[in-house]
């Protein structure tokens, strides 16, 4: 296994982590805030700082600059994050960590099998194999546990 794939690997496990324990301190906030939308948005701003912050540090800054040559359509990105963000926030508390992760889990593999299928965004096209369609069943039945 190379150093890249391991790091991906731990990266990818750590980001689990945090998307987990990500949903109920955001859940905390709102409840603070007594709005779910105000957390969301303070959650943004607080990732967003950080990340300009690092961007920074780490000597891309100017990067930033090339923003208005890239199509106005990949900004759309940002607009998922911040649904992910609202929508753990109001989901944690009526559904449970577990629950919530498992649809999200399900969600990113429909999505994935159908990118997959399409090859889109240029990605090499993949078929929809029993295997892999097996597999997004079993996270169908891992949020159905999830609930008895």
């Amino acid at each position: 296994m190379s150093s890249s794939t391991l790091i991906a690997l731990l990266l990818m496990a750590a980001s689990g982590v945090a998307i987990a324990v990500q949903g109920p301190i955001n859940a905390m906030l709102g409840r603070g805030l007594g709005s779910t939308m105000a957390a969301a948005a303070v959650s943004f701003g607080v990732g967003f700082a950080v990340l300009l912050a690092l961007t920074l540090l780490i000597g891309h800054g100017s990067n930033l600059t090339r923003l208005g040559s890239v199509p106005l359509w990949l900004l759309i990105g940002g607009s998922m994050g911040a649904l992910f963000v609202f929508s753990t926030i109001w989901s944690v508390p009526v559904l449970g960590v577990l629950t919530t992760t498992a649809v999200l889990i399900l969600g990113q593999l429909v999505a994935a099998l159908l990118l997959d299928h399409f090859g889109a965004f240029g990605l090499p096209a993949q078929a929809l194999s029993p295997t892999r369609l097996l597999a997004a069943a079993l996270v169908v039945g891992g949020v159905i546990l999830s609930r008895l």
